[in-house]
């Protein structure tokens, strides 16, 4: 614990620093691995809609001891045309998903599952969800996952500044893609509760992603007028102060979601909570990682083609390369640690004595 905190203390004053931000390209590599996998997956299997948003009917069975495979025979019987989806849901519940049912194709699923199972009406718990519902509730995520970008985007543009917005909302549509990408290649369904787990990780990652840029504000302030350091030198030492702290954030938070996605959904067989938990599990790391990783070297590259923060490199790059960075950017409260000049000894005037 000891020597983690002092690696956190050398970070902080610069003493040990991580290049993130000249090493942005191997970030953005890795970045665009994940995209494309993400972009196959997409494009081979696609989004796993639930009922929710395609529309169509649910069927619950309460008892223990059924399998899957005889409630899927039951259904067929039935005659119900299209797909039919069946869940095992811990030990005593068997859900049944099929499309959209009239009426009376309900009722005969619902009257096959009590026959086959010998149970009563009253233990089927059934959902019917017509298209055009389905259709409203995907058009209202898409609204409100819109609004959040272009509130959120304002929002930083008037606290910080244009371009840190930008870079806040390149980092989190780089989250949401990925997220999605992985939800599309791991097949779960897409419900209200993924929905919610999506503008959370949102929430998160900006969340994170302000704190390092608030730290890089501090950091820049007066970059160009002390002229000793680069921008994008001044913004990855904020980087390296703040990581310790996205860290050890970022893991209190994985760990309960981490115990609700394996425990809770994979031992305990709480479907419900899969969809949930899995999308914040994913979202989590991925929003860490672009809060250090994408944000600031995005962040960098744009301000480093201004003109004026270009003539500040040529002014570092002339006088030999930039000072040390701890030296030239403090740490709130403290002043630049700056080398001493040597001095001889002082020549102290005689006293004279007394007459």
């Amino acid at each position: 614990m000891s020597k983690l905190s002092g690696l956190g203390g050398r970070l902080y004053s610069g003493e040990t620093s991580f290049d993130f931000i000249g090493n942005r390209r191997r970030w953005y590599s890795i970045s665009a691995v994940f995209i494309l996998l993400s972009i196959g997956a997409l494009a081979i299997q696609g989004l796993h809609l639930g009922i929710e948003f395609k529309g169509g009917s649910s069927y619950t069975v309460n008892k223990s001891g059924i399998s899957i495979e005889q409630a899927r025979a039951s259904v067929a019987d039935a005659g119900i045309p299209g797909e039919i989806i069946v869940q095992k849901i811990g030990n005593d519940k068997v859900r049944i998903q099929t499309g959209a049912l009239t009426s009376e194709q309900s009722k005969a699923v619902e009257s096959a599952l009590t026959t086959t199972f010998d149970v009563t009406i009253e233990s089927i718990d059934t959902q019917l969800i017509g298209p055009s519902w389905g259709k409203e509730i995907t058009k209202k995520a898409l609204y409100g996952l819109i609004a959040f970008l272009l509130v959120i985007m304002l929002f930083l543009a008037m606290a910080f500044e244009p371009k840190m917005a930008i870079s806040a909302i390149v980092a989190v549509i780089h989250d949401v893609f990925i997220t999605v990408g992985i939800y599309a290649l791991v097949g779960f369904d897409v419900t209200p509760a993924t929905v919610i787990g999506f503008l959370t990780i949102l929430g998160y990652s900006l969340y994170d992603t302000v704190v390092v840029f608030d730290k890089v504000r501090e950091n820049t302030k007066s970059v160009a007028a002390v002229g000793k350091v680069t921008y994008s030198q001044a913004a990855n030492l904020a980087v390296n102060q703040t990581i310790v702290r996205s860290a050890n954030t970022s893991l209190i938070a994985l760990l309960p979601v981490g115990s609700i996605l394996f425990v809770g959904a994979g031992l305990l067989g709480a479907g419900t909570l899969k969809d949930l938990s899995l999308a914040l599990f994913i979202g989590l790391a991925v929003g860490t990682y672009s809060s250090i990783f994408i944000a600031p070297p995005f962040l960098a590259s744009l301000r480093e083609k201004e003109p004026a923060m270009q003539a500040l490199a040529k002014r570092v790059a002339g006088r030999g390369g930039a000072e040390a960075v701890s030296a030239s950017v403090a740490a709130p409260g403290r002043p630049a640690i700056r080398p001493s000049v040597g001095r001889g000894p002082r020549n102290q005037p005689k006293r004279k004595g007394r007459k």
